[in-house]
């Protein structure tokens, strides 16, 4: 595996190349004009300094350092049973990766997939025997797989691991096999989903569900004359809330999780195999895969120093929520320009600009606008979104509308990281209806954002990668 530090000097590369090419394309008159010569294109990922991974504003002495303590948590890098240097105890038996911090990697620590895939080079770490799909790349996303269908032919829709740590020095005896993506992927059984960015995440867990509902009422008229519906994801006709209590969902691709904690402590279990409070049990017991009391990661009661009683996964929360969010690029004209279109075509319905949060035991989230450019709802994208794939309530075509603050700062694109290209990914957004699946609700949408001239056409997408 790439060491992270050799990660982060890449990206660090990768931001300085790309630097040149957002100030001459976002900002050139040249290229405004050949804009309209030879059509609209993605000025591509903003260069500069990271505009992400700080400290929320306003956050107490304590606060911070409870920060820099989930941080340092997140960087970890996990192995089997601990006995590798430098590393956490509980890898697997079945994972995607062996750190957090390896999948929100850019920007900065908390975004996404970074340009250098750590996956591929995982594979095979400590001498395990694990081949990699044919959809993991080093130029790739970060990106975890889902079967649409058990072979019975009923929904699945559940992660089934890359690799498992068979062969591996500190898994002696553990004989284990890599589900079979070959022939999942030739039957077309494969969906993928890609890392969320987590910046600002406390913010929108700070949201109250009442200013999720009043947005979704808010301009109803506009919006049905465009079909466009969307949904909190609940159970009372509107897919989808925490079963018990009836709350809003909003983190995830298909807003399927509550709260930061439930966030992490799924992602910990799922993604790197470590058990922990919120998920005991190994997602495979295998006995001779098995090296470890469960759960692996525990609140450490026994800790004479505060900081160090929360479980991981709870200092990943704390983590996440008191990240910073990311920073827009300043204002000039066809960001000026290109957010105006934004709204007047329609995109702002969904995308909403601003939400605000409501009252929070941390003063630092309580009664602040949340300039996340989503309505946190989930709606109907059709068929050509569509993954059959069913997360809490929201049905398969059916996704959250991802936040767009940090979105100059994102390599990959869409919940599979199907494209790098903006302009692919809007277009992305329409589809007919085709089967079970409804027309996509942003249809027509994108219909008046195709009807915009060239030029007006990438004054918005130079607003979207000032974002």
């Amino acid at each position: 595996m790439i060491p992270y530090g050799s990660v982060a000097r890449l990206v660090r590369i990768f931001s300085t190349a790309t630097a040149l090419l957002f100030v001459v394309g976002l900002f050139s008159d040249e290229v405004l004009s050949q804009s309209t010569r030879l059509g609209a294109r993605d000025p591509g990922v903003r260069g500069g300094p990271p505009g992400a991974g700080g400290l929320l504003a306003g956050l107490t002495a304590l606060e911070q350092q409870v920060f820099a303590v989930g941080r340092e948590a997140f960087l970890d890098v996990a192995s089997v049973q601990g006995t590798i240097p430098n590393t956490e105890a509980g890898l697997g038996p079945r994972f995607n990766l062996d750190s957090c911090a390896g999948c929100h990697a850019f920007p900065d620590i908390g975004g996404a997939s970074p340009a250098v895939n750590p996956q591929v080079d995982v594979a095979r770490l400590e001498g395990a025997t694990n081949q990699v799909p044919s959809f993991i790349r080093r130029d790739g996303p970060v990106r975890e797989a889902r079967f649409k269908v058990n072979p019975d032919g009923t929904p699945d829709g559940g992660v089934h691991a890359l690799f498992t740590i068979a062969g591996r020095s500190d898994a002696p005896g553990c004989v284990l096999a890599q589900p079979d993506f070959h022939m999942a992927v030739a039957r077309e059984n494969v969906i993928f989903r890609i890392p969320t960015p987590l910046f600002g995440a406390g913010l929108i867990e700070a949201i109250d569900d009442d200013m999720i509902l009043a947005n979704l009422s808010a301009n109803s008229g506009r919006k049905q004359g465009l079909g466009i519906r969307g949904r909190a994801n609940t159970t009372t006709g509107r897919p989808n809330t925490s079963g018990n209590d009836g709350t809003i969902t909003r983190f995830g691709w298909k807003a399927q999780n509550k709260s930061l904690e439930m966030f992490s402590g799924e992602a910990y279990n799922v993604e790197q195999g470590i058990t922990n409070d919120l998920f005991p049990q190994e997602r495979d017991e295998t006995s001779a895969c098995h090296f470890n009391q469960t759960p692996e990661s525990q609140t450490h009661f026994e800790a004479t120093n505060v900081l160090d009683v929360p479980s991981d996964v709870t200092k990943f929360s704390f983590f996440m929520r008191f990240l910073a969010p990311p920073m827009p690029a300043p204002d000039n004209e066809t960001i000026v320009r290109g957010r105006k279109l934004f709204t007047d075509v329609g995109c702002a319905l969904c995308h909403t600009p601003t939400l605000r949060t409501g009252k929070s035991v941390v003063e630092a989230l309580q009664n602040k606008d949340v300039n996340l450019y989503s309505d946190l709802s989930i709606h109907n994208m059709g068929p050509g979104l569509a993954d059959d794939v069913s997360q809490g309530n929201a049905a398969g075509d059916e996704f959250r509308t991802a936040p767009l603050w940090g979105l100059g700062k994102r390599i990959f694109l869409l919940h599979d990281g199907r494209t790098k290209d903006l302009l692919e990914a809007i277009q992305a957004h329409a589809s007919p209806g085709r089967g079970h699946y409804l027309p996509s609700e942003a249809n027509q949408v994108i219909g008046q954002f195709n009807r915009l001239n060239e030029l007006d056409k990438q004054h918005m997408l130079n607003f979207l990668r000032s974002l």
